[in-house]
Order: C-alpha cells, then structure tokens, then sequence
C-alpha cells in the first residue's frame, strides 16, 4: 500500500489538501496518484481519489498521463462518477471512452442525469454510440436516443429529460404527496410542469409558490401559463441569451408540437456561456475554437496553420507599403527606427476596440439600433488618445534625434494611426456580422491590415512630404 501520511487534511476540513493556495491540483498529489494506477493498487486509489467532487476529479485526470486515464477509471471501479468526464477535455474524454469496454460505459452513464449522459456520449462516432446505447435499459436508451437525435449544440442536446409534469386537475395537496411517495425524482428541481392529455405544456407551479398555498388549492390557479420556454431545436447560445436576460433558473423545452420534452436549468445555461466565450476568446487569438489543451501536435497545427497565413499576407501588404518610401526610409534612417513604434501602437488600438466590439456583437448589446453611436464614439476615442501619444511620442522622436520637425511628423502619425486602428476595429466586425460572417474569426486579420497599412502610409507619407524626401 501507498504511503498516504504527506496528504494533509486541512484544519476543520475532512477532505485531504490536494489543492495550493492558487487553487491548483498539488503535484505530490497527482504524484500519488499516478503511483497507485502503475501499481495497480486500488485501494490506495479509492483512498486518494474515491472521494472527489466529480470537478476535482476531471481535473486530476486532465493532470494524469495519458496512458494512466483509462486505469484509473477501471481501478476506481463503481466508486468512479461518470459525471467527472463532463469536466474534461473532449479529446480526453474521447481517449477514455476509446479504452473502457461498452459495458462498462454503459454501467457508468446509467444512473446519470440524462443531460449529462448525452454530453458524454454525444462526439462518439456513430456506431459506438450505439453499442453502448443497446446496454442500457429501454427507458434510458429511448431518453438518450431522443436527445441525441437534437442537432449540436441546440437546446435540445443541453436538456434533461428528468422532470416532474403533473395535470391542471391536481391540488397543491396532491402534487406535495407525489413528491413525497416518488422515488426516482430528479436529484435538483425548481418548479413543477402543468401538461395537458397530449403532453403539450400548460404552464409552470414554482416550487416556492407551491409550498406557501393551501393543500386544496388546484394547480391550475397557481400555474404560469405564459412561463417562458425554450423550443428543442433552438440554438443553445439564444437560450443561455435568454436565461441572462430574464435571471431564469430553469426553462422547460418543447417540441414543435409543444409538447415538454425536458427542462433546461441554469447549471447547464453556465457551461453554455463559459463555452461560447472561451470559443470568441480563442477564435480572437487566431485559434481553432474547438482547441484544447490535450490535443495533439498534428491538430494544434492544422488549427493555427490558416491564421498564420492569413497575417503572413497582410504582413506582405504592409511591407509592400513600406518599399514604396524605401527612398525615403534610406535618406532618413530615424524613419526605420521609428516605424515599429507606429504599428504596434495602432496594432493595439486596433486590439482594444475590436475586443469591445466583437463581444458586444455576440451578446447582442451591439446591432443596428446604436451602431452609430458607438463607432462615432470610438473614432473620439481613437482621435483623443491620438492626440494624446502624439504629444508623448512627438516629443520623444524630437528628443532622440534631435530633430523638431520629426517630432511634428510623428505627432500626426499617431493621431492618424489611433484614429483609424478604432475606427477599423469597431467597424470591420460590425461590415463582417451584417455579411453574416463570424466576427471573431475573420476580423482579426483585416483589422491588422488596416492599422499597419494606414499607419505606416500615414507615417511615412506624411515624412516624405514634409522632408522632401522623394
């Protein structure tokens, strides 16, 4: 057995320490761990790792080798919740799901919320999935099919088919006895759904509202008929929009039929959100956004490969700018000098604005209504900030080549170069969302265009004619 005596509990804690203070796993810990899977110990396993809260334990298998994901699983046995393979990567999970035999994926997504299940399920090729599928019991099986059956990322690939639906003829009186009497309730739930003979969704009792009336009272005074829901095949980002704006907690989900296939509740709504924005993030970097963490060399550069090109040809245009003062640039050498001060000043401006700019289109705070406003608001800002550097680098390349007229020249270029990086970065994701082009992905390379190409003609130009270099 493993030596467990350096994994300390923590004071009035139960759980051993396998955090640091910046919430990171211990490496002593994950150390442990990896021992007990090349060992084969289980016990230890189960004593180090049986434990876990199912995020900690997606965690700690992202940490391990590769090799050592699928043995842990198989180590830790039953005690090993499934539920933790919805916290890591999906080229982990798929890796995972590869190795371990169809029963026992069965075994273990069968007591899962359904939701879940899916999820984990859901990138297996088709054929897999159906093996796994023919394990489970036909209530299950027919629950997974029909999520399965959604288009990716719709709302209906996002909702658990675990809900309590009750007739408008019910009392407050009966629906608390059910409750009481049932035993395969969902494990969370926030209001009960009102469905007619047909199934077709009537309104909606919160929980609160049921639990401060009478036991006669008929649920079909307290329900809400105008309750928000959600369409199956909706797209699961306009619904987490929804569940932002309205403060939901949950929301039932209909077929075209409006007939309640499910609910969708705010913990699956926060896994949506942190989606979405960690894809704009990366589609802003020029990074695959399905990129992760545990791919593979091949994958991470087929990913970035197309981006990196994309920037090589504006870099040939912005070059292609810059040998048109090549005679300009020769007779004064502070202009070479200078030059990289100008593009990485409007580069950044650039960077800023279209940052705001591209999530504000995605949260729909930007559209049509205050487009206007808001690109007359960052060309004043693009112009004041101008002014600003102007003064500041003016002086600078003054200073440093002892030339005042330079300072004047490059006082106008960065009034010129801020001006049009904001301008460009507002604008270009907002020209590119109306050609109903994605504009985290595509506006990073135009905006760079634009910033380097204005700002070195901008400088220089304005150097050849007031030098009289040409």
């Amino acid at each position: 057995m493993l030596d467990q005596k350096d994994m300390t509990t923590p004071p009035g804690g139960v759980e051993p320490a396998i955090r640091d203070d910046e919430g990171a796993l211990r490496s002593d810990f994950v150390e442990q761990v990896s021992k007990a899977i090349e060992l084969n110990d289980a016990a230890a396993l189960r004593a180090l790792a049986g434990d876990l809260h199912e995020s900690d334990t997606g965690d700690l298998i992202d940490a391990l080798d590769h090799d050592l994901r699928p043995r842990f699983v198989e180590l830790l046995g039953r005690e090993f919740d499934f539920t933790a393979l919805t916290e890591v990567d999906d080229a982990v999970r798929e890796d995972i799901l590869d190795e371990l035999p169809p029963k026992t994926v069965a075994e273990g997504v069968r007591d899962l919320d359904s939701d879940d299940a899916a999820y984990i399920l859901e990138d297996l090729p088709k054929d897999e999935q159906a093996e796994i599928l023919e394990q489970l019991p036909s209530l299950e099986r027919g629950a997974l099919k029909r999520i399965l059956d959604y288009p990716e990322n719709s709302a209906g690939r996002r909702m658990q088919t675990e809900f309590i639906a009750v007739p408008p003829s019910w009392t407050v009186g009966e629906a608390i006895d059910y409750m009481r009497e049932t035993v395969d309730l969902p494990d969370r739930f926030y209001e009960l759904y009102v469905i007619d003979g047909e199934s077709k969704l009537l309104g909606a009792v919160a929980l609160d509202l049921l639990l401060r009336n009478k036991r006669p009272r008929p649920l079909s005074d307290l329900m809400d008929p105008e309750r928000r829901r959600v369409r199956a095949t909706e797209d699961q980002e306009e619904v987490a929009r929804m569940f932002e704006r309205y403060n939901l907690v949950a929301a039932p989900v209909v077929d075209d039929g409006d007939k309640l296939v499910g609910v969708l509740t705010f913990d699956d709504i926060v896994d949506v959100i942190e989606e979405e924005a960690e894809e704009d993030i990366k589609a802003l970097g020029g990074v695959g956004r399905s990129e992760e963490l545990s791919d593979s060399v091949w994958t991470i550069v087929k990913g970035r490969f197309p981006w990196l090109l994309a920037n090589l040809f504006t870099a040939i245009i912005a070059s292609w700018v810059i040998r048109q003062f090549e005679g300009s640039i020769e007779k004064m050498v502070a202009l070479a000098v200078l030059m990289p001060i100008v593009a990485s000043m409007g580069g950044n401006a650039g960077t800023q604005s279209m940052t705001v700019a591209v999530r504000a289109i995605a949260t729909r705070d930007l559209g049509d209504a205050n487009a206007a406003r808001v690109v007359r608001r960052e060309l004043l800002v693009g112009i004041l900030n101008g002014l600003g550097f102007a003064v500041i680098m003016g002086a600078v390349a003054a200073a440093w080549f002892g030339i005042a007229d330079l300072g004047l020249v490059m006082g106008l270029a960065m009034i010129c170069v801020l001006a049009a990086a904001a301008l460009g970065g507002i604008a270009i994701p907002l020209l590119l969302s109306r050609l109903g082009v994605d504009p985290a992905i595509a506006s990073g390379p135009f905006v760079t265009t634009i910033t380097d190409v204005i700002g070195f003609f901008a400088f220089l130009g304005i150097a050849t004619l007031w030098f009289g270099l040409k």
